[in-house]
């Protein structure tokens, strides 16, 4: 990043269009003086009279690069850093096969869950840059998508990795409980004033080893608040099915998400359920967390520079230099 540690030099560059305009008005001063200037006339349509007319210009120019120099212009090579706010995060986001349903829309077009969840999730990394946040997925079992970071680049990137189980050979079902033990376990040694998890499921618990109610239990003791939200329509949704052809076609199939589970967990907690049946809801949703748990961070930079006004003083030199050497020379003028 180029930047001027004068910049107010940098005015002075107005002043030229000036200059050029005092000049012309003026007029060159006269190299030989005539009685009649008929001899004149036809000289200056001779294309050394015409190479001269530019060569005005090289003062103007030499002058323009010249402010430059002294407006101090900086090449720096900046760096921040962030101490980490002191909220740390993990979004655990259910991708069992039921986060394939279609009754979600997006401009009135419907989107699988699992596409609107991670859109949703994109903004609320987005809005959150001094926090260290980490994504869990799970379906019959959790797995880590990344530990808690302040590199939400490399967080979002994997983030869009993100698919649903049966595309990424993950075992189907929807371990919730062992999804907030993974999510607890790893915030618990973290050194942060307040930890959460933001859960969002679109069923039942199903799979896993740890019910919902031990793990919201363990999250509690650790201090851990666990947000939950129940994502979907209850009853039947529009799901895309293979047939055995492998065509894919679109059926009405029963989908629960198990709300008194969800509120139970969060109220142990400390925290809140949300129910979010549309893609408006669920923005929302991450919008509110994201308003509820806020906290301010320190940003210390760091940056090298380098002077590089010689960058603009050498060309203007060249330039003032080249102008003497045609009025010596090519351009020089009569006693």
């Amino acid at each position: 990043m180029i930047r001027f540690l004068q910049p107010e030099w940098l005015t002075l560059l107005a002043l030229l269009p000036l200059v050029l305009i005092w000049r012309g008005r003026r007029g060159t001063v006269a190299a030989v003086e005539y009685s009649n200037i008929t001899a004149a006339k036809t000289a200056a349509r001779e294309s050394r009279s015409r190479f001269g007319r530019w060569t005005r210009f090289l003062p103007i120019a030499a002058a323009a690069l010249m402010i430059v120099g002294l407006a101090r212009p900086q090449l720096v090579h900046g760096r921040t850093e962030v101490e980490a706010s002191g909220i740390d995060i993990m979004l655990a986001v259910d991708v069992s096969g039921s986060m394939q349903a279609l009754d979600f829309k997006v401009n009135g077009t419907p989107v699988n869950r699992l596409d609107v969840v991670k859109s949703a999730v994109a903004k609320f990394i987005e809005d959150r840059p001094n926090d260290r946040i980490g994504i869990i997925a799970f379906a019959g079992a959790p797995y880590l998508v990344s530990p808690p970071t302040l590199d939400h680049d490399w967080l979002q990137q994997n983030l869009d990795r993100v698919k649903i189980a049966e595309n990424m050979d993950v075992e189907d079902g929807t371990a919730i409980g062992s999804a907030i033990a993974s999510g607890t376990n790893r915030l618990r040694n973290l050194p942060s004033k307040s930890k959460i998890i933001v859960l969002l499921t679109d069923g039942e618990n199903n799979a896993g080893k740890i019910s919902p109610v031990a793990a919201a239990d363990a999250a509690k003791a650790l201090g851990v608040k666990v947000y939950t939200i129940g994502a979907g329509v209850e009853g039947n949704a529009p799901m895309p099915v293979k047939d055995a052809a492998g065509n894919t076609q679109i059926v009405m199939a029963k989908v629960d998400v198990d709300t008194d589970m969800l509120q139970n967990i969060a109220n142990k907690t400390g925290a809140r359920f949300y129910r979010a049946t549309d893609t408006d809801s669920l923005q929302n949703i991450y919008s509110e967390i994201n308003t509820l748990e806020k906290s301010t961070a320190k940003v210390h930079k760091f940056e090298k520079v380098k002077d590089v006004f010689a960058w603009a003083l050498m060309p203007a030199f060249a330039l003032l230099g080249f102008g003497v050497y045609l009025e010596q020379t090519r351009l020089r003028r009569l006693p």
